[in-house]
């Protein structure tokens, strides 16, 4: 029996998606939402980092996750795909970004295409909930430094060896007064 690929049928979408939209308060309604959304996710493609409340970037991710990922599934040649692209994307020189340079970085991509950082609180004052919402694999300097081993830096071996010895004097003087405490009685 021939049975079809089921990545080629189903989405694959690698975050997780809520199942009721956010609540974006719009004095336009519901279009508006959509316009704000379609904004949002039009300038992730064409800068690849945006700042924005954290909100409106956990909805838009969602958005752009599953364009990029219908994108890579089914190509410049699917008519509904290029519907949906040209619906999200305002600026139409963003659909041959998004097919000749979005689709080959993310080609062979296990995880997400997004990654969402929250933004610094600014103190003292009110925490707005800023969050950067970005591509990955962008040109841009990483926001967070990867994590170094400084295990085996010299200072930190001599300190972890201080810590040790101390360790085990304490325990020998420790030792030898319940010894004397126990003899005494």
């Amino acid at each position: 029996m021939n049975q079809a690929d089921l990545s080629k049928l189903v989405s694959a979408l690698r975050i997780a998606v809520k199942p009721k939209p956010r609540l974006l308060s719009c004095p336009e309604g519901p279009a508006g939402r959509l316009k704000k959304l379609r904004a949002t996710v039009t300038a992730l493609v064409k800068y690849e980092r945006i700042e924005l409340n954290y909100p409106r970037a956990d909805e838009a991710q969602g958005y752009a996750e599953r364009l990029i990922s219908d994108a890579i599934r089914n190509g410049d040649c699917h008519k509904h795909t290029m519907e949906m692209a040209d619906y999200w994307l305002n600026e139409k020189q963003l659909v041959h970004k998004l097919f000749k340079v979005l689709v080959p970085r993310y080609q062979n991509y296990n995880s997400s295409f997004t990654r969402l950082v929250l933004g610094p609180k600014t103190y003292p004052g009110y925490y707005a909930g800023t969050a950067i919402l970005e591509l990955k694999g962008n040109p841009f300097p990483a926001l967070q430094p990867e994590n170094h081993n400084y295990h085996y830096w010299l200072h930190n071996v001599l300190l972890e060896e201080a810590k040790k010895e101390f360790r085990s004097a304490r325990e020998e003087r420790n030792a030898g007064t319940t010894e004397s405490v126990t003899t005494e009685s």
